[in-house]
């Protein structure tokens, strides 16, 4: 009768909050102390004074990470997180929300992102960090007697290392927690990084090296029974539990649990938002003060680049395919403006073949002993790598896959996306597709031609940021401006550059001259910028019809 009693209050609280008028109820509370506070001592940093806190304003072929009321968030568009130099230089705004269980958590983190409106945002939760249950453990929790809501059910140790990676841009494997099971499924989700990262969790502020990531830490603070009810309806419908181990559970251990480490870290948070996802007002204020701090970090790497006086000699991590007059021939006839699009693709394939075949020379290799047929030994030599992976920058990138594939048996093909913003100039990530394990693999990297070095150095950035050394890495480009060698070889000077011609400059649209024009206009038989507006088109196929500018 007890549960029956509580569960209809909850209910006209839930009723009573949803239909209230929101009337600015942001709630920035000064510090205050809860019976657990001791508990946290070795948790959390010692708080010196209180904090003063005011009320003025603040200033892929795969799925969409997230789909709102009203709008899909996509992984595409990502502008550089790194500076001229290939170094990382704009780490992730990073948004910690916390607050007790089905608090309304993610419902907030929700409403932060598509009122944000930025194309490049991770939501990551901290469920999926729980620990692997021993067989103890696991038969524990089938009688609703683990405690979940305890640090220790926590690997902060992997959330940690995880989100530094993907506040530094780099590409991380997010385990996915089953409820029903209280183990990691085999499969690990992969991520990449982000604009911005909202993270969410009933102990987002219970460690040091946790809260040291967090720019902006939030509390949501929702009545406790209108939690229990939420907890309910989650639990029986979506963890198929039975409501008589909700109510154990949450008695025994989540109302303890939030009463001693969590309610206590209230004190700690920047903003406390009453009423979650109901209080506009206090998201509003939220997305302004986040998108300041993003303007903040603009960064412009191609201008960048564009202004920069590479006056010294061409670095040695360059080598150019011999200039042979068949070489040349072939530049001839791919560079006059008067070759038909048959021929063209025809002489650029051979081309293809010879630089590809050009750039293999420089994989390390190993000496063996075979037996040839007549019994004798020969003295060779064989790839003394573990694999070879070929990631194309999409879409002229791609046209040098066959000529890959025809002298490599077997090799992995990666692809990744980077297109020009037509406002900005900026080179921006749209998509990628990676094969597994691609660190332990040597990595050409294709693309036609490179003028600034911007979108090379995009894509460079993004195999290191998937843990390729960079000594595996070899850039592969039809052709390239001097500008280009220099910037790839400034920001990663031990990836080798390897091209069939170097040209010496750029026009003032920044292509290169004398140039071959737009190499995947002419094989593609493409006339300038084909804008794919269709949504559903967009999310079938990433990379939709757009000419896409690698500079």
């Amino acid at each position: 009768m007890e549960c029956s009693r509580l569960s209809a209050e909850a209910e006209r609280s839930l009723q009573d909050c949803s239909g209230a008028r929101i009337s600015g109820c942001w709630s920035l509370r000064s510090n205050s102390s809860g019976s657990g506070e001791d508990s946290l001592d070795r948790l959390l940093p010692p708080a010196s004074a209180p904090r003063r806190k005011s009320t003025t304003s603040l200033s892929k072929t795969e799925p969409p990470l997230l789909r709102t009321g009203t709008r899909t968030i996509y992984t595409a568009g990502r502008p550089p997180w790194y500076d001229e130099h290939g170094a990382q230089s704009k780490e992730a705004f990073v948004i910690g929300l916390c607050g007790g269980s089905a608090s309304g958590k993610t419902t907030v983190a929700n409403k932060i992102i598509e009122a944000l409106d930025v194309p490049w945002v991770v939501l990551l939760s901290m469920d999926s960090f729980y620990k692997d249950l021993s067989p103890e453990e696991q038969a524990l929790a089938v009688s609703n007697d683990y405690n979940f809501d305890h640090p220790g059910a926590f690997d902060f140790g992997l959330l940690v290392a995880t989100l530094r990676k993907l506040k530094q841009g780099k590409s991380v494997k997010i385990p996915v927690y089953d409820f029903t099971t209280h183990r990691r499924q085999k499969d690990w989700k992969n991520v990449y990084g982000a604009s911005v990262i909202i993270f969410e969790g009933i102990m987002a502020f219970a460690d040091k090296d946790l809260l040291q990531l967090l720019d902006m830490k939030i509390f949501v603070d929702t009545d406790s029974d209108i939690r229990l009810v939420r907890r309910l309806r989650r639990d029986i419908t979506e963890r198929r539990r039975d409501m008589e181990g909700v109510i154990k559970q949450y008695n025994k251990f989540v109302k303890p649990a939030f009463e001693q480490y969590i309610e206590p870290t209230m004190r700690l948070a920047d903003i406390v938002v009453p009423r979650g996802g109901g209080n506009m007002v206090a998201i509003d204020l939220i997305v302004q003060h986040v998108h300041s701090q993003l303007e903040e970090r603009e960064l412009s790497v191609r201008a960048l680049l564009a202004s920069a006086q590479q006056t010294q000699t061409l670095p040695q991590t360059l080598s150019v395919l011999e200039s042979t007059p068949q070489v040349r021939g072939l530049h001839t006839i791919i560079r006059n403006k008067e070759t038909s699009r048959d021929e063209f693709i025809f002489y650029s394939k051979r081309l293809m073949r010879l630089l590809i075949e050009h750039a293999l020379t420089f994989l390390p290799s190993q000496p063996c002993k075979v037996h040839t047929p007549q019994g004798l030994e020969y003295e060779g030599h064989r790839y003394a790598g573990k694999g070879i992976t070929g990631v194309s920058v999409l879409r002229a990138g791609e046209t040098m896959e066959p000529a890959l594939r025809a002298v490599c048996k077997d090799v992995r093909i990666g692809k990744i996306l980077i297109q020009t913003n037509l406002d900005s100039g900026e080179p921006e990530l749209h998509y990628l597709r990676l094969p597994k394990d691609i660190s332990d693999d040597h990595v050409i990297l294709m693309d036609s031609t490179v003028s600034t070095g911007a979108a090379a150095m995009m894509a460079v950035r993004v195999l290191r940021d998937h843990e390729v050394p960079e000594e595996k890495i070899l850039l592969v480009s039809l052709l390239m401006a001097e500008l280009g060698v220099h910037s790839v070889a400034y920001a990663f000077p031990k990836v080798k550059i390897i091209t069939t011609a170097v040209d010496k400059s750029l026009d003032d649209s920044l292509h290169v001259i004398p140039g071959i024009g737009d190499f995947g206009d002419r094989y593609f038989g493409t006339d300038g910028f084909d804008k794919c507006t269709d949504e559903a088109t967009r999310e079938q196929l990433p990379y939709c019809c757009a000419k896409h500018t690698t500079t």
